[in-house]
């Protein structure tokens, strides 16, 4: 491989890497993708109420449980991908790859952050411990061979995005361990998590082949082998229409007033897939994303709108539960 096909500044060794090499590797600067726990915790405590003798305590093991599992997930995501991810313009400044790491330290770094996560998960109940034995679990079919999953097209999007409704179980446990969300609202969250990284995907595709060609892209991830770019269209338009669905199952089920957020959520959706589409757009890096502002605006409007609706009473929307037939007069 001749180093212009790579995106690395020269050919001379890589330094050691330094402690704080191993802490970024962690991605401790990904924590934003957490706020996806507070859902599960507005519902859990709307449908069910608090079901722990300490709220605080639940609810700060929880995320910490969270924090240390996705770092560790991260760890071997970064260390595993370091070979692939110097084809790709931005992930080639990663220290994995700009940097000599010792195997051994980054293998005792994920075990310690796995266990400092299932210890604190076990502090607050031993349904968010096995929920945090799920998350790593998944960090391991995701990245490890002979699994891999991220690798296969289609495959790799249904697979990551199975950290939504796990991150929506952490939350929601924080408040009722008795219990677990309803499926319709899991099944929405991982659908609704499969867009997200189908457009993430679209983004990276569109920007990187018509900059650097579509056999630099497979080198840097085998999954895109599998994909165009009205393929990725197409998966996304799919992921959002299964979730819109399982996410109306839900509303009907649990409070019909909800019904009335679903022009919001369609407009989240198709705002997020505009946002994909434009050059350098923050889909390809989530952690920017809280830097959209009006992103952030349809967020916090979709928020203000459900939280709107769990004390307002619509009696007219009780028509839409049972069966009902326009009689012509």
């Amino acid at each position: 491989m001749t180093e212009s096909s790579s995106f690395r500044e020269d050919a001379t060794s890589p330094t050691r890497g330094t402690l704080i090499d191993y802490l970024r590797i962690a991605r401790f600067d990904h924590c934003t993708k957490h706020v996806l726990i507070v859902p599960g915790v507005a519902l859990a405590y709307v449908l069910r109420g608090v079901h722990v003798e300490s709220l605080a305590l639940s609810v700060v093991a929880g995320l910490a449980a969270a924090v240390f599992v996705a770092s560790g997930n991260y760890v071997i995501n970064e260390w595993l991908d370091r070979h692939y991810d110097r084809f790709h313009p931005t992930k080639s400044q990663r220290p994995a790859v700009r940097k000599s790491l010792r195997r051994g330290y980054v293998v005792a770094e994920w075990l310690i952050l796995l266990a400092a996560g299932f210890a604190c998960a076990l502090a607050a109940s031993s349904t968010m411990f096995a929920v945090a034995v799920l998350f790593a679990i998944q960090g391991v079919v995701y990245n490890i061979r002979p699994f891999r999953t991220k690798d296969l097209p289609y495959l790799d999007v249904i697979s990551e995005s199975v950290n939504n409704p796990l991150r929506l179980m952490i939350g929601w446990a924080m408040v009722d361990p008795t219990t677990l969300p309803p499926g319709s609202i899991l099944l929405a969250y991982w659908t609704g998590g499969a867009f997200l990284m189908a457009a993430k995907r679209l983004s990276e595709y569109r920007e990187i082949v018509a900059a650097h060609g579509k056999d630099l892209l497979a080198s840097y991830r085998r999954s895109f082998a599998g994909y165009s770019e009205p393929s990725l269209a197409a998966a996304c338009l799919a992921y959002a229409l299964l979730s819109v669905f399982f996410l109306a199952v839900f509303l009907v089920k649990y409070r019909i007033e909800y019904l009335l957020v679903a022009p919001l959520v369609v407009a989240l959706f198709s705002y997020y897939l505009a946002l994909s589409m434009q050059p350098g757009s923050s889909a390809q890096r989530p952690e920017r994303l809280i830097r959209e502002r009006g992103l952030i605006f349809l967020v916090v409007l979709l928020a203000g709108a459900f939280l709107l609706l769990t004390v307002v009473n619509v009696p007219v929307l009780d028509g839409l539960v049972g069966q009902r037939y326009i009689t012509i007069p």
